[in-house]
């Protein structure tokens, strides 16, 4: 009886993980992916701006064979959780990492910059121990989140950025500065490439693929 007790606990564990990191989302594509023994160039792995990448422009990810794996919301502990099905499984040559934004959002409650690139070395490091080739990118300008008017994120996003440029550097990781170059003078995203303050226009991630496409092109 304890044994069965215990049993059931770890799998409502178990359910609750698979609800958080939300692996159902991709796990259609990702099974015909691998039933047709498609090897992907890149994944690109995010959240919202990831995900609108693709719905904004899908013929950008097709003619580069790309795999968009963005989940709108996702802080960087859910893209952990799901890495293994979304990327690792793919098998593709790289994987593309912009993660960060929604951490410093506190979607889900408060965490240090360090956890928050924690997170994102482990799904470097996931992603090395099985022979894909990583890229880091910055997490892109921020001055205001719609969502949570209380909160002032430029300076946070700045430092996560230095932290991830260190680290990338370090160990010779490629990394996109995406902030860098689309910022305004209150280091929030600027106004041609957005209308939100956060989620990039048409505009925006035309931008955003220029700067992608020009670091690739150097690796």
């Amino acid at each position: 009886m304890k044994f069965l007790t215990i049993t059931a606990i770890i799998f409502s564990a178990l359910l609750s993980a698979q609800d958080f990191a939300n692996y159902a989302k991709y796990e259609k594509q990702n099974q015909e992916i691998i039933a047709k023994k498609l090897t992907p160039n890149s994944v690109l792995m995010g959240d919202s701006i990831t995900e609108g990448w693709f719905s904004t422009d899908p013929d950008f990810f097709k003619k580069n064979n790309f795999v968009g794996r963005g989940i709108s919301g996702q802080v960087t502990s859910q893209m952990l959780l799901r890495f293994r099905e979304d990327v690792i499984q793919l098998k593709p040559k790289r994987v593309i990492i912009l993660a960060g934004t929604n951490d410093i959002a506190e979607n889900q409650g408060p965490i240090s910059l360090d956890k928050v690139f924690g997170n994102i070395v482990s799904m470097a490091e996931l992603a090395k121990a099985n022979q894909i080739k990583v890229v880091l990118c910055s997490v892109l300008p921020a001055y205001n989140f719609g969502w949570r008017k209380d909160m002032h994120p430029a300076e946070k996003v700045i430092a996560l950025n230095k932290i991830i440029k260190n680290y990338a550097e370090k160990n010779h990781i490629p990394y996109v500065d995406y902030h860098s170059q689309m910022k305004d003078s209150r280091n929030g995203l600027d106004q041609i490439y957005t209308e939100d303050e956060i989620h990039p226009t048409a505009k925006g991630y035309e931008k955003m693929e220029a700067i992608l496409m020009q670091k690739l092109s150097k690796i």
